[in-house]
């Protein structure tokens, strides 16, 4: 099977111009101006099969944006090749863009003064979707997100929950084979957030599209991915199954005990993180986990006891800490 994305030495570099501070320095800049080479995206290689959803994730700076704006067409590599349903994506043909689809949270694909109605008939004239197909979409988009009321509106008197529904159903109304999104729940509440994932989750089930997903909600990448993608200053740190993220940056892992005696001092145990309502978690090193258990087992009596790995933000925090002193 070939795969959806495919991604061979991936590189952009930005040249950004400096000038120093000062009267002077304004006057030199204007006959010379200093110049700086900015690797945004630095050799990168992957590939995600059709139906995958990937999680892609880094901090701020890292390159996942640059990279999505590479995928979709948006920019032009400096270096290396991507593919992206066999098509090179900076060539922007129209067969290939007819297939994807780029959803920011940050930025409005829809006419900002109208209905979003009105912009999903214009986009069924660009994408020259099927009269009946269209309609069959617009009005299950509408009943899954409970869009009724929202799409008549114009678009500017929307808060930033409602307009990221309707952006969303107004991107896969082509019903795209891949899907880059660009952090899809900014600033959404949780609840929202939540019909969001779903929606998401439903429409690669149903689809079999592509996905890949940049976020900086975790609770994101936990529900819909299991494989993330792992990008820091441009290089690409880790890809891999999400659950084995923990076991190759972690040293360590939650020992979670409740105990029948909830006023016993446990802290020779190991390093206590956590005591509320009951439960008592240690910070417990992975080698001596084994030990730890049995030994609170042998001599403490308990009524539950659980070994997790850390929150998922904890690890990707470790991920990134690794990455800069690497």
């Amino acid at each position: 099977m070939s795969a959806a994305v495919s991604v061979h030495d991936l590189s952009k570099t930005y040249i950004v111009h400096e000038r120093a501070s000062g009267v002077k320095a304004a006057l030199r800049g204007v006959f010379r101006r200093e110049k700086k080479e900015v690797k945004a995206v630095q050799a990168i290689n992957f590939e995600i099969q059709p139906g995958e959803i990937v999680g892609f994730l880094g901090p701020n700076g890292a390159g996942k944006t640059t990279t999505l704006k590479m995928l979709s067409g948006l920019l032009y590599p400096t270096g290396g090749e991507a593919r992206v349903l066999g098509h090179l994506p900076h060539l922007r043909e129209r067969e290939y863009l007819r297939q994807i689809t780029l959803v920011t949270g940050q930025r409005n694909q829809l006419v900002w003064d109208i209905p979003a109605a009105d912009s999903y008939d214009l986009y069924q004239a660009i994408y020259e979707i099927d009269p009946g197909l269209y309609k069959r979409t617009v009005e299950e988009f509408v009943e899954i997100l409970d869009m009724k009321d929202l799409v008549r509106k114009p678009v500017r008197n929307l808060s930033l929950g409602e307009r990221m529904k309707v952006e969303i159903a107004g991107s896969l109304l082509h019903h795209p084979r891949v899907l880059f999104l660009d952090e899809p729940t900014l600033g959404l509440d949780v609840p929202m957030q939540r019909r969001i994932r779903k929606f998401i989750g439903e429409y690669n089930q149903r689809e079999g599209a592509t996905v890949l997903l940049s976020s900086h909600y975790m609770a994101d990448v936990e529900a819909l991915c299991r494989r993330v993608i792992v990008i820091h200053q441009g290089s690409i740190l880790f890809d891999g199954e999400l659950s084995a993220l923990a076991d190759r940056f972690t040293s360590h892992k939650k020992v979670v005990v409740k105990p029948a005696d909830q006023n016993l001092d446990l802290s020779s145990y190991g390093e206590i993180v956590e005591a509320d309502l009951g439960r008592v978690a240690f910070r417990v090193p992975k080698s001596e986990v084994p030990q730890v258990t049995a030994r609170l087992l042998s001599e403490v009596a308990i009524d539950d006891l659980s070994v997790e790995d850390p929150p998922i933000e904890d690890v990707i925090e470790a991920v990134f800490t690794k990455g800069e002193s690497a």
